[in-house]
C-alpha cells in the first residue's frame, strides 16, 4: 500500500506557502509520482508577510519576495488559471480553461483574499487599495512613494495596523476607522486594544473607533475622501480596505465537501470531510482556507490566517497523503503569529480569543515590553509578547499542558497584576475578522438530513 501511495497523481489548488511547502514534503517523503501546482496568480509562490511591512516602508520591492525554495519539486506549474470546481467522486478537478486534472490525491490550498470595499463602484476608485497579493502591494508602494496628503486605512486589525505603521514610518498623514472599540480587538481583545489604541495615537496617527466609513468620496473618479456614521467628513487621496479577509471556498459550491466562508472542514490528519461530515481520503486541506479540530481548544474548529501554521499544516497534509494510517501523524501545533508595528514585536501563542480573563504575567505596560497571559474557565490558553518575547516557548508549554490560570507567580516573576476580562467582542461587532477563529458551527450550509433505510 505504501508503495502506491509514493506514486500516481497528485493535484495542488493554490501555489502559495502552503502548497509549494507540500509539494517539497511530498517529494521528501518519496513521491515519485506526477505533481501539479494549479496557482490563480501568474507569479510563482511568494512571501506574504513583507508586503505590508518592508515592501510598503520602500525598503524591498514587491517582485523581490519570492519564497526560497528547500528543494526541486518537478512539479507541472499551471500559473494564472483558477480552479472551478472538483469532482470528489470521479477525482478531476475543473479549470477555467475548460482543462479537467485527474488525481488520486487532491491538495486544496486556496488561502484567502481581501475582503473588498462593498460598493464595487467606490472600490474601483483611483486611490482605493486592498493589501493582498504582490500586485497590490506593489501598486499602493508607488502610491505612497507619490507622498498622498493623507491615508485612510479602513479596519484596525493587524494587516490595518502595519499599514497604518508603515505610513507614519514614512512621515505620512493616517486616518484609522475602525467599526470595534480598539485596535486589534478582534485578535487580542479589548484588553489589549485599550493599549494598542494608545500606541497609535502616540505616534501621530488619527484613530477613530467606534466608527464605520459610509461612503468614499471622488471627483472625476479620483478619491477625494469619506463620510464617517458619525457624520465627519475625512479628507484622502488614498484608501486602504482593511476589513479582513475571505477564504476562497466558493469554487467548491457544489463539490459535496464540507466548504463554506469560514473555510474547508477537515480532521486533525489535514483529511477534508463530506457536507455530511464524513472523512475523505483523497482530498486534503492546508493553510489559511482551513478549518480543523484542536483538542486544545475544546475540539472546535479553529481557523487560522498565520505564516507557521501554513507550513506546519501542509507538512502535516502532505506527510499524510503518502504515508499509510497507521504512520498518519495530526496536526495539532500551538497557533503562533507575530507582527511588528509601531516600534513593537508582538507575538503570540495559543488563541488569545479563546479566553476569559488576562494577566500581565511579566513586565509592564508602561515599559511596553511584557507578556499578557490568557486564560478560559481556569487554565492557560494563551499568551501575548510585547518586546520580550524570549519566554514565550515557556508559555506555550503551559498552554500544551492545560496549566492553571492564573499561573503560580513563583514560576515566573515574584508579582502578577491581578487578571481582569479579556473583553474579547462579538466578532460580529468588528469592522474585520480574527486572526484565529474558533468555531463549534457546522458547515456553513443547509443540510438535507439522509436517513438510511436498515
Amino acid at each position: 500500500m505504501s508503495g502506491d501511495l509514493k506514486n500516481g497523481r497528485i493535484v495542488i489548488i493554490g501555489a502559495s506557502l502552503a502548497g509549494l511547502r507540500a509539494a517539497e514534503t511530498l517529494r521528501d517523503e518519496g513521491f515519485a509520482g506526477e505533481l501539479t501546482m494549479v496557482g490563480e496568480e501568474r507569479q510563482l509562490p511568494y512571501d506574504r508577510p513583507p508586503l505590508s511591512k518592508q515592501v510598503l516602508l520602500g525598503r524591498v520591492r514587491a517582485e523581490d519576495t519570492g519564497l526560497p525554495r528547500r528543494r526541486e519539486v518537478d512539479a507541472k506549474w499551471k500559473l494564472g488559471i483558477r480552479a472551478t470546481g472538483v469532482d470528489p467522486i470521479g477525482k478531476r478537478v475543473l479549470l477555467a480553461n475548460g482543462e479537467q486534472l485527474p488525481f488520486d490525491h487532491l491538495l486544496i490550498a486556496t488561502g484567502t483574499r481581501a475582503r473588498p470595499w462593498p460598493n464595487p463602484e467606490e472600490a474601483a476608485l483611483d486611490g482605493v487599495f486592498t493589501l493582498r497579493t504582490s500586485d497590490e502591494a506593489a501598486g499602493l508602494a508607488k502610491r505612497l512613494d507619490a507622498g498622498p496628503r493623507r491615508v485612510l486605512v479602513i479596519g484596525a486589525g493587524f494587516t490595518g495596523s502595519e499599514i497604518a505603521s508603515a505610513c507614519r514610518e514614512r512621515g505620512l498623514e493616517v486616518t484609522v476607522a475602525e467599526r470595534g472599540p480598539a485596535p486589534l480587538v478582534g485578535a487580542l481583545g479589548g484588553a489589549f486594544g485599550a493599549l494598542a489604541a494608545k500606541l497609535q495615537r502616540a505616534h501621530g496617527v488619527d484613530l477613530r473607533c467606534g466608527v464605520t466609513v459610509t461612503a468614499l468620496n471622488n471627483r472625476d473618479g479620483r478619491l477625494t475622501g469619506a463620510e464617517l456614521s458619525d457624520g465627519t467628513r475625512i479628507e484622502a487621496d488614498v484608501a486602504v480596505v482593511a476589513l479582513g479577509a475571505i477564504r476562497n471556498t466558493e469554487w467548491l459550491a457544489e463539490s459535496g465537501l464540507a466548504a463554506g466562508p469560514r473555510g474547508v472542514a477537515c480532521d486533525a490528519g489535514c483529511r477534508v470531510f463530506n457536507m455530511y461530515g464524513i472523512v475523505t481520503d483523497s482530498v486534503f486541506v492546508a493553510g489559511d482556507v482551513a478549518r480543523f479540530p484542536h483538542p486544545l481548544f475544546e475540539y472546535q474548529f479553529i481557523s487560522l490566517e498565520h505564516w507557521g501554521n501554513a507550513v506546519a499544516q501542509a507538512e502535516v497534509a502532505a506527510h499524510n497523503m503518502v504515508n499509510p494510517g497507521v504512520l498518519r501523524r495530526p496536526h495539532l501545533a500551538v497557533p503562533a503569529f507575530w507582527s511588528s508595528q509601531f516600534g513593537l514585536n508582538i507575538k503570540s501563542v495559543g488563541v488569545p480569543t479563546f479566553s476569559d480573563h488576562v494577566v500581565i504575567a511579566q513586565g509592564s505596560l508602561d515599559n511596553r515590553r511584557f507578556i499578557a497571559l490568557y486564560g478560559y474557565r481556569g487554565r492557560v490558553t494563551a499568551a501575548v509578547s510585547v518586546n520580550h518575547a524570549k519566554w514565550l516557548e515557556y508559555y506555550e508549554r503551559l498552554i500544551e499542558t492545560a496549566a492553571p490560570f492564573p499561573p503560580e507567580s513563583a514560576t515566573v516573576e515574584p508579582t502578577l497584576s491581578i487578571p481582569v476580562p479579556s473583553d474579547v467582542p462579538d466578532p460580529k461587532v468588528l469592522s474585520h475578522g480574527p486572526t484565529v477563529a474558533l468555531t463549534g458551527h457546522l458547515p456553513d450550509r443547509r443540510l438535507t438530513l439522509m436517513h438510511w433505510g436498515g
